[in-house]
């Protein structure tokens, strides 16, 4: 039986920071983030798109305080809330490349057998 507790934390996670994450482009932002605060056009910049889908993704992350704001004069530059979010990016792209390794492995195998 699962823990209600733990059960009502897994429901907060899902929905203040998997569901930030579902979007690809947001991970890039993240990882750019991580280099160093950004303003809006730098990042519109790294991504090769355009200023309003970064200003609306950085809006979500922002809501799900994955960045804040610092004013710049008349900028605003985004960074990243707690550099762990990138840790936690990184062991999920491990996981991802320990499956993709084992599937060729596995692919290998099976093609050997003939």
């Amino acid at each position: 039986m699962v823990d209600q507790k733990l059960e009502l934390e897994i429901q907060m996670l899902h929905k203040r920071i998997c569901s930030a994450l579902a979007d690809p482009t947001r991970i890039l932002i993240l990882y750019h983030l991580a280099e160093g605060p950004r303003i809006v056009t730098e990042l519109v910049d790294a991504l090769n798109i355009p200023q309003s889908t970064v200003s609306r993704h950085l809006a979500v992350l922002r809501e799900r305080n994955l960045v804040n704001t610092v004013r710049d004069g008349a900028s605003i530059r985004y960074a990243l809330e707690d550099d762990r979010i990138i840790h936690a990016l990184d062991t999920m792209r491990e996981i991802l490349a320990t499956q993709l390794a084992n599937s060729v492995e596995l692919a290998q195998s099976l093609m050997n057998e003939d």
